[in-house]
């Protein structure tokens, strides 16, 4: 059984170790703490939880707990919600995510920058199980208005989105998809780093 006490002394690097050994009564504890205000709690709450649904549905169940958070009024919750879904997506054979995508990608308009990456940036983990929703994904990470993103931020969104595109882009590409990733290579607010990366995977 696993304890506050436990959770918070494991290391990081054995926390994947640790989320193998999870009975139902711990899921349902780790649940719980996702929603505390101590974030020593709550992350490797989050972080275990993430783990243990790359290698189990055992977390599928809790999928309208995680549609919940993407409506909370506090952003760390909305975060948590975002991640917990992108990490369950392998696991929807019932067409959740195509149900809930609209309120998902409203956190792509987030009041808060860090949300908005971490919207951008879990489509990683759910293009690869839904390419039914490619060109839609697509569509509306392309729609996002980088100019109105706070400035310092701005790069990383870019980066985040193109580096989605270039995965879409391995299954599906089309016209707006390259034009896009061509005006970022071209323009001026990623840096020469970026640039070779994107170029490198090109």
């Amino acid at each position: 059984m696993i304890t506050a006490d436990i959770l918070i002394a494991t290391p990081k690097d054995e926390l994947s170790s640790l989320s193998k050994e999870l009975d139902s009564d711990d899921v349902e504890l780790l649940i719980e703490w996702l929603s505390v205000k101590e974030d020593k709690l709550r992350y490797p709450s989050l972080l275990v939880l993430q783990m243990r649904s790359k290698d189990s549905d055992c977390l599928y169940k809790y999928w309208p707990v995680f549609r919940e958070k993407l409506k909370s009024d506090n952003s760390y919750q909305r975060s948590i919600g975002l991640m917990m879904i992108a990490a369950n997506v392998r696991w929807d054979s019932s067409g959740n995510f195509e149900e809930d995508y609209d309120a998902f990608c409203a956190l792509l308009n987030d009041e808060k920058p860090i949300t908005v990456r971490q919207c951008v940036a879990s489509f990683a983990e759910i293009v690869p199980f839904k390419p039914n929703l490619n060109s839609k994904i697509a569509e509306t990470l392309m729609s996002i208005n980088i100019a109105g993103i706070r400035d310092t931020m701005q790069k990383s969104v870019l980066l985040d989105i193109t580096n989605i595109l270039l995965l879409i882009r391995k299954a599906h590409t089309s016209d707006a998809i390259e034009k896009y990733i061509t005006d970022a290579l071209t323009g001026g607010i990623l840096d020469s780093k970026s640039k070779k990366a994107i170029q490198a995977a090109l």
